[in-house]
C-alpha cells in the first residue's frame, strides 16, 4: 500500500533539494549531473548521483532566544527596564504571561529610556537594584557582633562599626551609609545601627557589643595550655 506522505522526493534536475518538515534542511549533489542536450533529461549516475553533502539544517540549530525588556525585578536576571536574552519558552510561559517583561520593540525601548533619563534627572523616583534587594534581604536576618578590648577606654563609632561588617559578615558597608544610637555607646550590650542600601532603602540590623576575644592561635592556644596546667598543680 502506498506510504501515507512521502518522507523526501528528489527532483533529477535541480542540484539543491529542500525538505520541510519540522524544519528546513539543504542539501546538495555531491556530483553534479552533466548538461544534456535540448530536450533531454539528464542521465544520472545510479550510484554517484545519489550522494548528497549537507549544507544546512535548521531543524537542530540553536534555537534563537527572546529579547525582552524586564516591567520590575527579576532574580537573576535583572532590574526594571533591563533588556535580557531568554529562552522562548520562558519568556512566553513566565516572563510574558506573569506582566514582568514586555516585548523589546522599538516603542517600548522608547519608553523605558525616557524613563531611565527621567530618573537620572531625578524627577522620577529611583529603584532598588537587584543586587541591593537581595542585601537587603541578607541583612534582615543577620546579627552584627563588635568585639571592643575591656583595658582602654572607647567609644563605638561608624568606622568601627563597618569593619565588623566586612569581617563578621562580609558586607561591604560605607561609614556614611551606617546610623548609630544618638547616646554614646562605651560599654558592653545589645543595641543596633542601621545601614542605607544606595540611598534607598534602610534597615535596621541587630548589634551586639561584646569582649574582644583575641584570635585562637598556636601560641595562644599554647598559653591557655600553660594557664591549665598551673591551675592544675596548684589545685
Amino acid at each position: 500500500c502506498p506510504r501515507p506522505y512521502p518522507l523526501l522526493r528528489i527532483s533529477p534536475t535541480p542540484k539543491l533539494i529542500r525538505l520541510s518538515l519540522q524544519g528546513t534542511v539543504v542539501v546538495e549533489r555531491w556530483w553534479q549531473v552533466p548538461l544534456s542536450k535540448e530536450g533531454r533529461s539528464p542521465r544520472l549516475h545510479p550510484r554517484r548521483h545519489r550522494i548528497y553533502r549537507l549544507v544546512e539544517d535548521t531543524k537542530h540549530q540553536p534555537k534563537e532566544k527572546l529579547e525582552l525588556i524586564l516591567t520590575q525585578s527579576v532574580d537573576y536576571l535583572g532590574s526594571r527596564g533591563d533588556i535580557v536574552s531568554v529562552k522562548k519558552s520562558v519568556g512566553r510561559n513566565k516572563l510574558l504571561s506573569e506582566g514582568l517583561a514586555v516585548y523589546a520593540s522599538p516603542e517600548n525601548k522608547k519608553m523605558f529610556e525616557e524613563e531611565m533619563k527621567l530618573r537620572n534627572e531625578g524627577k522620577l523616583e529611583r529603584l532598588q537594584t537587584q543586587s541591593g534587594e537581595k542585601t537587603l534581604e541578607f541583612l534582615r536576618n543577620c546579627h552584627l557582633e563588635v568585639g571592643m578590648k575591656n583595658n582602654v577606654k572607647w567609644e563605638l563609632n561608624n568606622e568601627i562599626v563597618a569593619r565588623h561588617f566586612l569581617k563578621n559578615l562580609k558586607v561591604s558597608v560605607t561609614p556614611q551609609a551606617l546610623k548609630l544610637p544618638d547616646e554614646p555607646i562605651t560599654r558592653w550590650g545589645e543595641y543596633w545601627c542601621e545601614v542605607t542600601v544606595n540611598g534607598l532603602d534602610t534597615v535596621r540590623v541587630p548589634m551586639s557589643v561584646v569582649n574582644f576575644m583575641r584570635p585562637k592561635t598556636k601560641r595562644y592556644k599554647y598559653w591557655l595550655a600553660q594557664q591549665a596546667a598551673q591551675a592544675a598543680s596548684k589545685e
